[in-house]
C-alpha cells in the first residue's frame, strides 16, 4: 500500500501504528506519503523530515514491515512543477504526485487553469471546457516527463484530462497510475480506456487512519465492472512495483 498519511499531514495515526496495522493484514510494503509542501492546511513541513525518518527506520524495525519515505507531491502548475523539488528528493524513497485543493500554486494563472476552474466544473456537474481539459491533461503530462513521479495519484478527482494521453505518457516514462480506494475518481469504461494504452496501475488506500491500511474495497468493486488484467496491477498477488524513482535517484544523486 503506497499511499498512507500520518500526522505529519491529515493522517490520524503515526507512522508505527500504519505500520503494524499493514503487518496484521499480511502486506508486506507501505509508503507514508503525507500531503507536499505546498498545501496550505495539511502540507508535510520541510523541517520534519529529520524526525519522519528515524520513526520509519524504528517501525521497521519492530513490524519487519518494508516501510518507503514519500510524499503525496501537489502539482503547481500547467508546465509540470510539483512541490517536491530536486533539493528535496534526497530525503525520499517515493514520490507520488496528484492535483488538490488549497495548495500554493506557481503562479495565479496557473492556479486558476489546474485547480479553479476544475473544481467550478465538478461543483456545479458542469461540462468542463476543451481548454481545461486541455491544461490539465497537460499538467499532468509535463509533471510525469519533467519529475521521477513513481504513481499518479487519484487521477481524475475533481479534475478533467484527457485520461488516455495521460495513461499515455505515464506508460511511456514508468510513471504508475494508482486505483485510489479511498473515493471512486475514474469509471470502469475510463480504467479501460486507460488499461488499452499498456500503462500499470497500483491499488491504494490512501489511508488517513491506520484502519484503512490495505483497504481494496472499492479497487475490487471498479475492477469487477473492467476488464483490466490482473497481470497489469503491480502491487497484487506478490508482486512489488519497479519504480521509476529508485533508479532515478541511483543515477543522479
Amino acid at each position: 500500500d503506497y499511499h498512507t498519511h500520518t500526522p505529519y499531514s491529515h493522517g490520524k495515526n503515526t507512522v508505527l501504528e500504519n505500520a503494524f496495522a499493514a503487518k496484521s493484514k499480511g502486506i508486506k510494503e507501505i509508503a507514508i506519503t503525507d500531503h507536499g509542501f505546498n498545501h496550505i492546511i495539511f502540507g508535510l513541513k520541510r523541517k520534519n523530515l529529520v524526525a519522519l525518518r528515524p520513526e520509519i527506520i524504528e517501525a521497521e524495525k519492530l513490524t519487519g514491515v518494508k516501510i518507503l519515505m514519500g510524499m503525496e507531491s501537489n502539482l503547481i502548475s500547467v508546465d509540470g512543477h510539483s512541490d517536491m523539488t530536486e533539493s528535496d528528493l534526497k530525503y525520499f524513497d517515493i514520490f507520488l504526485c496528484g492535483i488538490h485543493e488549497v495548495v500554493k500554486f506557481k503562479s495565479f494563472s496557473d492556479m486558476r487553469d489546474v485547480m479553479f476552474k476544475n473544481y467550478i466544473a465538478y461543483k456545479f456537474g458542469k461540462k468542463p471546457s476543451d481548454k481545461v481539459i486541455a491544461n490539465t491533461t497537460k499538467a499532468y503530462i509535463n509533471v510525469v516527463k519533467n519529475n521521477p513521479v513513481d504513481i499518479l495519484t487519484h487521477i481524475n478527482y475533481k479534475c478533467f484530462c484527457d485520461l488516455k494521453e495521460v495513461a499515455k505518457c505515464c506508460s511511456d516514462y514508468g510513471t504508475y497510475i494508482e486505483i485510489n480506494t479511498k473515493k471512486r475518481h475514474v469509471s470502469a469504461e475510463e480504467l479501460n480506456l486507460m488499461a488499452s494504452t499498456g500503462v500499470r496501475f497500483v491499488i491504494d488506500s490512501d489511508a488517513h487512519s491506520a484502519s484503512r491500511i490495505g483497504d481494496t474495497k472499492i479497487a475490487e468493486e471498479l475492477l469487477a465492472e473492467a476488464s483490466v488484467p490482473p497481470e497489469q496491477i503491480d502491487n497484487i498477488d506478490g508482486r512489488l512495483p519497479k519504480f521509476r524513482f529508485s533508479a532515478y535517484k541511483a543515477e543522479k544523486l
